[in-house]
């Protein structure tokens, strides 16, 4: 009965402790990228992954010791786009509930029409067709997209379309549609758009109709995932915990999934 109920006791049980959580009943999906010189970022970021070596090796006192610095832009890799992103009322990193960094989640794939056309978006109607084989997707749901654009990670000028640096005006890329983000933001209620592409909206996208959406209900995106197909459509929970940065407007985000064995 609880696997059953998992979805909707999990932040229950987290955050009070209410209901013993037994992680072998589940299996644990990774869906991030890991950082790294090959990390992609937005083609107009000034900056990339940086990793500098502070200390590695024995001490004198003799015990190993490991230290580094790092420096990243908060839009690259696998990453949390904050409502503030594209609000200036939205939440900032900090500001956004757990509940909806930790929730029930479902998986629309779109591989095939994706593979048939790099532009291709979600349309409302895919998500009345995902809707009438598994129900109505319920607030505060994690919505996620499988465009099966992962499988492309990390070659830039196949997972963006386009790999001029300093200009995004070419990039090509599957994603949200406009009509379809509608319904999930506004009418449906869920808490998070994710994809496996490097944004919410589609690569051609120029005014971004799809992150103003969401940022408007002060839902935020989860961009540059990786393994959706490990997923099953639905009935599993989502775990997305953003570096915790103060006033951030996005942030690197170790994205799991747990789904019932």
């Amino acid at each position: 009965m609880l696997r059953k109920l998992f979805p909707g006791l999990m932040l229950l049980a987290l955050t009070h402790g209410a209901v013993a959580l037994d992680l072998a009943d589940y299996r644990l999906v990774d869906l991030t990228h890991p950082y790294n010189k090959d990390t992609i970022y937005w083609p107009t970021s000034p900056s990339r992954f940086e990793l500098e070596n502070l200390a590695s090796g024995d001490t004198p006192g003799g015990w190993f010791y490991a230290a580094n610095t790092l420096c990243t832009p908060e839009h690259g890799g696998t990453h949390f786009d904050a409502p503030l992103h594209f609000s200036a009322d939205g939440d900032a990193v900090q500001a956004v509930p757990l509940a909806q960094l930790v929730a029930p989640a479902v998986v629309i794939e779109v591989a095939a029409k994706a593979s048939a056309d790099a532009d291709y978006q979600l349309t409302a109607e895919d998500v009345r067709a995902f809707e009438s084989r598994h129900g109505q997707i319920a607030a505060g749901t994690i919505v996620l997209l499988r465009t099966g654009w992962s499988a492309r990670w990390p070659n830039t000028k196949a997972y963006l379309g386009d790999d001029t640096q300093g200009d995004a005006s070419r990039l090509s890329f599957p994603s949200y549609g406009a009509d379809a983000a509608r319904l999930l933001v506004e009418e449906r209620g869920v808490v998070l758009l994710g994809v496996d592409t490097a944004s919410i909206d589609p690569g051609r996208s120029q005014d971004f109709p799809v992150h103003r959406l969401a940022a408007a209900r002060n839902v935020g995106g989860l961009e540059n995932l990786t393994d959706l197909d490990q997923l099953p459509p639905t009935g599993f929970t989502i775990i997305a915990l953003p570096m915790k940065i103060e006033g951030g407007s996005g942030a690197p985000v170790r994205t799991i999934a747990l789904v019932p064995k």
